[in-house]
């Protein structure tokens, strides 16, 4: 009897375990008459994968160089344990080109991974492009409807191109999507997007939407090259503490008739938006490379690199029924930003305590444009906005409009060339600043060293201490020790 309850004990230790197999999938070779677990054996189509309730540790992996039309759609969980997941894999196997997963414009999303935990996607092709644009289609949809917190979703190295979704942002398409849906506080923990390239997709890049009141944990947007976006670049919304970082945006809000920006949060506090590269946002509805959007506090943009944007570089906005406060906006380069219809810094509405410091503004010989643009929103307008250590080198002719905005502070910045009505900063400085050459609009992080500062630039040393976190400038100097002042500009030179 002992004997028969320790074999009973041992057969129900051994059904709740469950061994992790990896599953191969081949749209020419393959049989979904097979059990996939060899590559000879390979499954063959997306159905049959759909079929499947995967188990933590499994990998599901689709030949290189094939092609699969309609949807994937997986289903099971992984886990964690000991504070470690243990996740779903999809991948690839065999050499060669991505697998290709098609929607052929026949389904909503490509690719859905929906109310569904612990999954790592890479190494896939995906496109969705239709005889005709449909609101809300995607390459990648992630969803978490009413499930609550969503756990550790991976997507990497993914190339999605050619979704033609909707051009509104009311019915916004998009590349790469993930929402928070229903109800039980649903939100995202540990959700990463990296290394993937996003091509001619519509209406956005990379985009996030929420109508949860749960804000998302963990949020990671990194090392994407992202062309032609039809819309928006990369929009967080409703997240807590996201980092984007590292990625390359190249030609947005190229076919909406809307407004869209290259980079920026909204409904979301603590976002970190740096080392970016934002160009070729057309247009000005509102065609900035960067937006400090509102229902956001805290917000900091640094190290990025933004040119030859339409709309300007950065956008600061709030309703005068809402709220955008405490945003910081350090150690950047702006080249070329904002044609002559246009503004280079764009305070719409009534964005507070700003703060604007170190940063190397270059308006071009061809440019004539407000330099900052203050205007009324909602009866909302900015207050008690700092302007530090800033280079405003204009090669052409710049403004200041200034409408009902309030309590703007300027000190210790450099001001060289035709500026209208200089704001009022007793520690100006006004001479050349003497930078390396060329000061060309060029892509890649390369082409600005001709931005840094020189020898004999009245702009070394000229600059106010901050007192906040940074250590490092633009180009990854180290900052003079605490109490010391610092250079003007995004450029510390080394040479005191």
């Amino acid at each position: 009897m002992r004997n028969g309850c320790w074999v009973l004990w041992i057969a129900m230790i051994q059904a709740t375990l469950s061994v992790a197999a990896t599953y191969h999938v081949d749209a020419v070779d393959g049989s979904d008459a097979w059990d996939g677990t060899e590559p000879n054996k390979a499954w063959r189509s997306l159905d049959r994968v759909n079929a499947q309730i995967f188990q933590p540790g499994d990998r599901l992996l689709f030949k290189a160089g094939t092609r699969h039309t309609g949807q994937l759609r997986p289903q099971g969980s992984g886990h964690s344990e000991d504070g470690r997941p243990v996740p779903i894999v999809i991948g690839m196997y065999g050499d060669g080109p991505r697998p290709r997963i098609d929607g052929e414009g026949k389904v909503l999303d490509t690719v859905l991974i929906r109310n569904v935990e612990y999954w790592e996607v890479a190494d896939l092709e995906v496109t969705n492009l239709g005889e005709n644009r449909v609101p809300w289609r995607t390459g990648v949809r992630v969803v978490t409807d009413g499930l609550g917190a969503m756990r550790h979703i991976l997507l990497r190295n993914l190339y999605v191109h050619d979704v033609n979704g909707d051009l509104r942002k009311s019915h916004e398409g998009c590349g790469i999507y993930f929402e928070s849906l229903g109800g039980n506080s649903s939100h995202f923990e540990d959700l990463i997007i990296e290394n993937c390239h996003v091509v001619r997709a519509d209406r956005n890049g990379i985009c996030q939407r929420s109508s949860s009141r749960a804000r998302s944990l963990g949020v990671i947007i990194r090392g994407n090259f992202l062309e032609d976006i039809g819309g928006d670049g990369i929009k967080v919304w409703g997240s807590n503490g996201a980092l984007v970082e590292r990625n390359v945006l190249r030609g947005g809000r190229t076919r909406c008739e809307d407004y869209a920006a290259g980079i920026w949060p909204w409904d979301s506090d603590d976002t970190v938006i740096q080392y970016n590269e934002v160009s070729g946002m057309k247009g000005t509805k509102d065609g900035q490379g960067f937006d400090s959007d509102y229902r956001c506090r805290r917000s900091v943009f640094q190290y990025n690199y933004s040119h030859d944007n339409d709309g300007g570089f950065m956008l600061i906005c709030a309703p005068g029924n809402s709220y955008c406060e405490d945003t910081v906006i350090r150690y950047n380069l702006s080249v070329h930003d904002g044609i002559n219809t246009a503004r280079v810094f764009h305070f719409g509405g009534g964005s507070r305590n700003t703060k604007v410091f170190n940063n190397t503004i270059y308006v071009g010989p061809d440019q004539d444009l407000p330099l900052l643009l203050f205007t009324e929103w909602d009866r909302g307008n900015a207050d008690g906005t700092r302007f530090y250590n800033n280079i405003f080198f204009v090669a052409g002719r710049v403004t200041y409009d200034w409408g009902k905005s309030t309590n703007a502070v300027f000190s210790n910045n450099a001001f060289f060339g035709n500026h209208t009505e200089v704001p009022k900063d007793a520690n100006a400085v006004t001479q050349d600043p003497v930078l390396a050459g060329p000061l060309v609009s060029q892509a890649g992080w390369e082409a600005t060293g001709g931005f840094k500062l020189q020898a004999g630039s009245p702009c070394i040393g000229k600059g106010l201490e901050m007192n906040d976190a940074t250590r490092l400038d633009f180009w990854g100097g180290p900052l003079p020790a605490p109490g010391s002042p610092r250079c003007i500009g995004a450029h510390e030179f080394g040479e005191r």
